[in-house]
């Protein structure tokens, strides 16, 4: 039973798991949490205007990287991955950035490819699910991307037909188009149609008329679920398998939108570092629920606590 650290540094937050793997005879693999824990540091923070990232978002990662080093090794963690998205593949400084996490963190980080970004969160997503519910569309809301994958899975492994990466995500959006609080009905709507715009990239590149279950991981979801369920603090067993209806979907990403930032900073579920940008990945959620329910004749959201951070996990062991 190995223990693993695994770390997904994303546009908006920084993750860590640290799970102990049980491998059983048939060759499938389980994970029992023994830490997890988010920090949001906007590493992402201006890197759409400047193509470089801040300063003071590296320092703001530098210190959760601190801690989290001091957490593995006090776990006495076997293995340790960290991987990094969007917010790191467009910057023209990355390579202080790598300096800076192997000297933190005593191992590299990988950027990753799009399709190895999907391929891990749909691995992470689909674990709990009931095979027969699928084909499978999972799509991953990030700060600076949004992943569309389609897949199966039989109980024990899973298996992704197509998926695609899109460099559209909550802060990316809300960056570039979400500049008043609350925004205005016009920016809204050129935020949708930016939104439809990149996805519909996705869309063709994935046939997603063929899924029967739309899976949501990832933050923007799971906050949606939270106040869609009337929480008040948040709560990862209520939220994880949670189903939203199209309705209720709709409903949350009106009301998010139409609240100014006090408004949404007093939502209990809600953290601190998603207030400013939550609204940007309501769009996203919306665009996806219509073309969902366009092309596959889906009217509802799955929402998983699980996603790349587990599948990160259980690539440890492979």
């Amino acid at each position: 039973m190995p223990r693993v650290a695994a770390i997904d540094c994303g546009t908006n937050s920084i993750r860590l798991l640290i799970a102990d793997v049980t491998i059983h005879d048939d060759g499938t693999r389980a994970l029992r949490d023994v830490h997890r824990e988010m920090r949001i540091v906007r590493l992402g923070q201006g890197v759409d205007a400047t193509g470089r990232l801040a300063d003071e978002a590296v320092q703001r990662t530098r210190g959760a990287l601190t801690d989290y080093a001091a957490t593995i090794r006090r776990e006495n963690t076997e293995r340790t991955r960290m991987v990094a998205t969007s917010a790191t593949r467009d910057a023209a400084n990355r390579e202080e950035f790598f300096a800076m996490v192997r000297e933190t963190l005593g191992v590299d980080a990988e950027i990753i490819t799009g399709s190895e970004e999907a391929h891990l969160s749909f691995v992470g997503a689909v674990g709990d699910l009931d095979p027969s519910d699928g084909p499978f569309v999972v799509t991953d809301i990030g700060g600076g991307s949004t992943e569309l994958v389609l897949g199966t899975w039989d109980g024990a492994q899973a298996r992704v037909e197509a998926s695609f990466s899109t460099d559209v995500g909550s802060v990316r959006l809300t960056e570039r188009c979400l500049h008043a609080d609350p925004p205005t009905a016009e920016q809204v709507a050129e935020a949708e149609k930016v939104a439809r715009g990149v996805l519909d990239e996705a869309f063709a590149a994935v046939d997603s008329s063929r899924a029967r279950t739309w899976v949501g991981v990832a933050g923007t979801v799971t906050t949606f679920s939270a106040i869609a369920q009337g929480l008040d603090s948040y709560d990862p067993a209520a939220i994880h398998l949670s189903h939203l209806s199209r309705r209720s979907l709709e409903d949350t990403k009106r009301s998010l939108l139409e609240m100014n930032h006090d408004q949404r900073a007093a939502i209990g579920p809600m953290h601190p570092g998603r207030v400013d940008v939550i609204g940007g990945g309501a769009l996203v959620v919306k665009v996806l629920a219509d073309e969902l329910a366009e092309r596959a004749g889906i009217t509802g959201l799955t929402v998983s606590e699980h996603d790349i951070l587990d599948g990160i996990a259980l690539s440890l062991t492979e």
